[in-house]
């Protein structure tokens, strides 16, 4: 099991995460590319520090909505949700190009990774777009109708979800606006009942789990303490974690 994590989110001045402790415990990273947070320098610097912890590096396109942090959904047509995707790998992928990395997945961000999870056409039409202009490219998504979408048009899907979050009864995360800190070892079991195959819902029901990574936000207070955990927990129950192969 691989385990990720959402980064770069700072703004200007403002400084959100600790994201060398958080890379200490992670295997790949998702850095935000300018809409719904990050600039070009917090871009730059966090695939320095990703570079020096041989972290595997993604894109982190999401909605243009820094007020919501893009986590608030803005209808658009599909066409133009293609643009607004390929505008920030772009970007991130000449930034890690001139660093010296190579770009190795995308993960949409927020309200963006629902609409592609549940809408089969966003995700047909966002899958072509990457196809041509990123073939081979891994896309992140949760298990579902748009991650079926997106292989039949040509991407290769990379299942995961976030192991921080709630799960609904359809097995999909319940996005939290505000992300609170969380307590590591809940956390932690979460994660190793997710390596066996299922996970616990938000009404206490149980659905099957089947995914390859795993996320931590690096928005949550405590994520680096969550990560570490995560971790631990997962190689105590006698599973491997580590990097997908690259």
């Amino acid at each position: 099991m691989e385990i990720n994590a959402d980064a770069g989110e700072s703004f200007g001045r403002w400084t959100l995460g600790d994201q060398e402790a958080l890379f200490a415990h992670i295997d790949a990273v998702n850095v935000a590319c300018g809409f719904h947070a990050g600039d070009p320098t917090t871009m730059r610097k966090t695939v320095e520090q990703a570079i020096a912890h041989d972290l595997s590096l993604g894109a982190h396109p999401g909605y243009q909505d820094l007020l919501g942090f893009g986590r608030r959904a803005i209808p658009m047509p599909a066409d133009a949700l293609v643009d607004l995707v390929l505008y920030q790998v772009g970007a991130f992928a000449a930034i890690v190009r001139e660093r010296g990395g190579e770009l190795r997945h995308v993960k949409p961000h927020g309200s963006l990774y629902r609409t592609i999870s549940i809408d089969r056409g966003v995700a047909d039409a966002v899958g072509r777009g990457l196809t041509r202009s990123f073939p081979g490219l891994p896309v992140y998504l949760a298990p579902g109708i748009g991650a079926d979408e997106l292989e039949a048009a040509g991407c290769t899907v990379v299942r995961e979800n976030a192991v921080d979050l709630e799960f609904d009864d359809d097995g999909m995360n319940v996005i939290e606006p505000v992300p609170q800190p969380k307590d590591p070892i809940t956390v932690a079991r979460q994660a190793v009942r997710i390596v066996q195959g299922h996970v616990q819902t938000n009404t206490g029901g149980t659905v099957p789990m089947n995914i390859e990574s795993m996320c931590v936000h690096g928005d949550r207070a405590n994520a680096p303490e969550i990560a570490a955990a995560v971790r631990r927990a997962i190689s105590d129950a006698g599973h491997a974690v580590g990097p997908r192969a690259r």
